[in-house]
């Protein structure tokens, strides 16, 4: 069982929650309860997307041009501070932080970085990163 509370439905779904923990428990099952904050959403996911192919259009990183998965690698190591280490075989590995697993607000986080990034670098925003990144703006707003 999966459910997201919030203030406005706390009430009935904790209810739930409390009803189907009490039925496992007097059955004689142990139970596992975990919280967490919210993860970033599928339309978040899908925003991040424009803006990390314009920065892959514009921006060449130590003078090699990459995809947008790669610029996704680099923005979420420049975020979360990823773990570097040699490779088993030679190389280096990264330890990577999944977007997915990321909470919204960590998620907002990266879009303005990413948007302060390729701004400094004269990144020239398609339309849709613009309008994402405006979004994100008001959204950050009305809740500041």
């Amino acid at each position: 069982m999966q459910v997201t509370v919030n203030k406005h439905n706390a009430r009935d779904e904790m209810s739930k929650v409390w009803q189907k923990l009490a039925d496992m428990v007097n059955s004689d099952k142990s139970v596992v309860v975990s919280m967490r904050q919210e993860t970033r959403t599928h339309e978040q996911n899908k925003k991040m997307w424009p803006m990390l192919t314009d920065v892959s259009k514009h921006v060449k990183w130590f003078g090699k041009e990459y995809k947008p998965e790669d610029w996704k690698d680099l923005f979420t190591a420049a975020l979360r501070q990823q773990d570097i280490v040699p490779g088993l075989e030679g190389g280096i590995v990264a330890f990577g932080h999944k977007t997915s697993l990321m909470d919204k607000q960590d998620f907002s986080d990266l879009i303005e970085y990413m948007y302060a990034f390729g701004s400094e670098r004269n990144v020239q925003w398609s339309e849709p990163a613009l309008k994402i990144y405006e979004q994100y703006r008001e959204a950050e707003q009305e809740q500041g």
